[in-house]
């Protein structure tokens, strides 16, 4: 590098040193000065590149980008490598060529295409804002109209104000002038003596009292306040809205003002009053408080004389909030919690207000037994033939009308309508229809629905089904009703049945004739002119319109725009959408639809209500959540899916039982898995079969098996999808076995787990004390010989003396002279210490052992 230096502006300039280079061939270099601001300069070094251009159809040279020239030319082009100023673009060519020889300024197809299509959006956009700026021009007029209207109401009510005032003031003045004429007169009637009597003036019936005259001074005469003077303090609409100056302060604030001060200069304690405060099951001290109108300071000093020194924004309970209110004078009224959910449910509607509403039917069955195909042929059987193409079901329960009346069913897998529901108090179902097929007769799911119906305490009406097989015998499923207690009326019994045939649509119409029936013996009625009442049915999330739920309303009508709390979630109704898909003004009672807004997404099951307002419904909610979290706490959830956790968790509860749910492939692998079991049991420890049955695992067995607390075990049967995504959320593990062999193993492991562990003392050695040895800051060391055995370090010990154990420990070091050591053999000497004892005494035996937890097994 070399030094340059400037002539002009002095000023130290640095170029790079030429080195011997092989410059590349068609390059030119030279260099250019830049002046900035401040006196720097720069040197830029500029290249100036040599392309050669060719023209159509000649052999095209392999160079990085195309130039466009018409003839073949060499050009020496500036090209500006560092920080070189632009040079203006050239004109364009007339028709550049590529080197394929195709005209490159023709459009491609695609981007005409693109042009076409920017130029019909940018029509249609310039006609959508012609639109809106008439829409914004009308919608501006009717402002103005509006404010102009406005206007002139204020200016007519502000010209009666000021006539009113008007003929106040002229009155007013009339009276002001009659009593300065009156006045000349009564000063003439006045007798003047050596004392002479002024009339005093009356306040009261009181009499005139005599007083000296004093002698007449001229006094000034009393302004008389004008109009303006006289409103000068009081508050109008041309005063608020100027801002002129301040409002005054009114005679109100000033008398608190003066009586304030009067108590401060007299010392005078204030008015007690005395308040009902309502105390719920936590408050903190500031709160409690306000309740009682009083200062948090002296609730503070309180506590202080108690002799606890608390903070205003402590949380006291109730108890203790009542002694303070009632210390401090006050009357109290306990709340609960759980009293803000009262007046939400069961509100009791008048006879004369009740109309008639649909019927609610679940369809419930053995799997397999044709509970979908039943429902999609009543759905399709009362759907307008001419909608039925384009009509899609959104929800999992919809409405059908036979002779002019309404029958919702709820579809739901199984009997997962009656488990979710009855355990979260909601009754959703009137009517309940058991679908059994004339081919199968009565299977273990056909016993499971008849129980759930009868726990419920719902209706049941028999739908015999696929009647049209060549060996179907209807009669032989009323035959093995009677053995579990379902009378149908052709056996003389209550209970209506139904022969029909989902595939053929045979007697479906009997079957709606008999749901009617049914209801109107039930006589069911609800009042519509209320606030919604209803169940979930069923909720998910959905990604373009967020939390969704479908709920069927029970009571009253829900209409978008109501505030909805459904179990531990709230929402503003956006939208109601009914089974065709279309959005509705309002649900009527036994009406379902899906209902979008909602905070989050509810558990089917959870009952919903209608609040008046936002407050009270985010109360409720955060209630609910902040119940179900403690009680998540209190349950340790999701600890009860797997076997190693259950065995644990009954091991520490001290259950000796193992429930499960078993589901298998046929019958007869479930009887042979239930014998097995049942073997294994013992007088502590046995299997609980909470559940065993044939068929795929459903949702409702993990909702069993979580309401149990089970294990769910699948014997040459899976999960649907359904109930692995329930399983996983409910945290519960199913396991899948095709080997009853290792299906037994694996319970037998987990019962075992249940077992106690048994305790096993092995003995290792004795040694006696011969002397004791006391060490600063060691302690008492006792120097013992082995005499039986060994003796190890991390063993138990035991002191005995004159055959009686007098301390049972640990040893806190074992050594050989100076050395600490693991073990002593026998025969040889050595030093003990216990760990935390110390009373030892000479002839001492020192007793060593291993204690050993033995699992037991079945």
């Amino acid at each position: 590098m070399s030094d340059t230096k400037s002539g002009d502006d002095n000023t130290l300039s640095v170029t790079p040193k030429k080195t011997l280079t092989l410059k590349r061939p068609g390059m030119e270099q030279g260099t250019v000065r830049q002046n900035f601001s401040h006196g720097r300069t720069k040197q830029v070094v500029v290249e100036t590149k040599k392309r050669k251009f060719s023209m159509p159809g000649d052999k095209p040279e392999p160079v990085a980008a195309p130039v466009f020239t018409p003839k073949p030319a060499v050009v020496a082009a500036p090209v500006v490598v560092q920080e070189a100023p632009k040079a203006p673009p050239p004109p364009p060519p007339p028709a550049p060529v590529g080197r394929s020889g195709m005209v490159l300024n023709e459009l491609s197809r695609s981007e005409m295409e693109a042009r076409r299509r920017a130029l019909e959006g940018s029509k249609v956009r310039e006609v959508e804002d012609r639109q809106r700026a008439v829409e914004d021009a009308k919608r501006r007029a009717e402002d103005e109209e509006r404010r102009k209207r406005e206007r002139d109401e204020s200016a007519r009510r502000q010209a009666e104000e000021e006539a009113r005032l008007q003929t106040e003031a002229e009155s007013r003045r009339r009276a002001e002038e009659e009593a300065r004429r009156r006045a000349p007169l009564t000063a003439e009637l006045a007798t003047v003596d050596d004392e002479e009597e002024v009339k005093p003036k009356r306040v009261g019936a009181g009499a005139p009292v005599r007083r000296p005259v004093t002698p007449e001074v001229a006094r000034p005469a009393k302004p008389t306040k004008s109009e303006e003077d006289r409103r000068r303090g009081k508050l109008t609409l041309n005063s608020a809205l100027s801002d002129e100056d301040a409002r005054a302060r009114s005679l109100s604030s000033m008398r608190r003002r003066q009586e304030k001060f009067k108590r401060a200069m007299h010392n005078e304690p204030r008015e007690k009053v005395m308040r009902e405060v309502i105390l719920p099951e936590t408050i903190t001290i500031q709160e409690l408080a306000q309740r009682m109108s009083e200062r948090a300071v002296d609730l503070v000093k309180f506590f202080m004389k108690q002799g606890q020194i608390l903070k205003p924004g402590d949380v006291i309970d109730a108890d203790t909030a009542e002694l303070v209110a009632t210390e401090f004078g006050h009357t109290v009224r306990r709340v609960a919690e759980s009293d803000i959910e009262e007046g939400l449910f069961n509100i009791a509607d008048n006879a004369e207000d009740l109309v008639s509403r649909p019927p609610v039917v679940t369809i419930m069955g053995h799997v397999d037994h044709g509970k979908t195909s039943l429902l999609d042929a009543i759905r399709n059987a009362n759907v307008v033939s001419g909608e039925a193409g384009g009509i899609t079901q959104h929800i999992g329960a919809y409405q059908v009308e036979k002779n002019g009346h309404k029958i919702t069913f709820i579809d739901t897998p199984g009997h997962a309508a009656f488990t979710a529901m009855r355990a979260r108090g909601a009754q959703a179902t009137d009517i309940a229809i058991l679908v059994v097929a004339a081919d199968d007769s009565v299977m273990p799911q056909t016993i499971e629905s008849i129980s759930h119906a009868k726990a419920a305490g719902v209706p049941i009406i028999v739908a015999i089904n696929k009647i049209d097989k060549h060996d179907a015998d209807p009669q032989k499923v009323r035959s093995e009703l009677l053995r579990h207690e379902v009378f149908v009326e052709s056996m003389g019994g209550e209970v209506l049945d139904v022969e029909v045939s989902a595939t053929k649509g045979t007697n479906l119409d009997k079957l709606l004739e008999a749901i009617l029936l049914q209801a109107e013996i039930l006589d069911l009625k609800a009042n519509p002119d209320r606030t919604a009442e209803g169940v979930v049915i069923e909720a998910q999330l959905d990604k373009g319109r967020g939390p969704v739920a479908t709920v069927l309303v029970q009571t009253g009508t829900l209409m978008p725009g109501d505030i909805l709390v459904a179990g531990n979630e709230w929402g503003r109704v956006r939208a109601l959408v009914n089974d065709r898909g279309t959005q509705i003004k309002e649900a009527p009672p036994a009406m379902p639809v899906e209902v979008l807004g909602l905070q989050g997404t509810p558990q089917a099951g959870d009952r919903f209500a209608v609040v008046n307002n936002e407050a009270r419904a985010r109360e409720i909610t955060e209630y609910r959540q902040r119940l179900a979290r403690e009680m998540a706490v209190a349950k340790h959830a999701g600890q009860r899916g797997s076997l190693e956790q259950m065995m644990s968790q009954l091991q520490t509860s001290g259950l000796k039982e193992f429930p499960l749910v078993i589901k298998g492939d046929v019958q007869g692998s479930i009887e042979a898995i239930n014998a097995a079991l049942d073997k294994l049991g013992t007088d502590e420890v046995r299997a609980r079969i909470v559940h065993a049955g044939a068929g795929a695992i459903t949702e409702s067995d993990v909702s069993l098996a979580e309401t149990s607390g089970a294990a769910i075990i699948g014997f040459n049967v899976r999960a649907n999808v359904q109930a692995r995504a329930a399983a996983a959320a409910a945290g519960i593990e199913i396991r899948y076995y095709s080997i009853i062999y290792n299906l037994v193993d694996d319970v037998k492991a987990a019962l075992s787990g249940l077992l106690s562990p048994e305790r096993r003392e092995t003995f290792i050695g004795n040694a006696q004390i011969l002397e004791i040895f006391d060490i600063t800051k060691v302690g008492k060391i006792a120097g013992c010989r082995v005499t039986e055995g060994k003796v190890e370090r991390g063993a138990g010990v035991r002191l005995i003396r004159d055959n009686v154990v007098i301390h049972e420990g640990t040893l806190k070091t074992l050594k050989r002279f100076k050395d600490e050591v693991s073990e002593v053999p026998g025969g040889q000497e050595c030093g003990m210490a216990f760990q935390n004892y110390e009373d030892m005494r000479v002839g001492d035996v020192i007793e060593c052992f291993r204690v050993e937890m033995v699992t037991r097994t079945l």
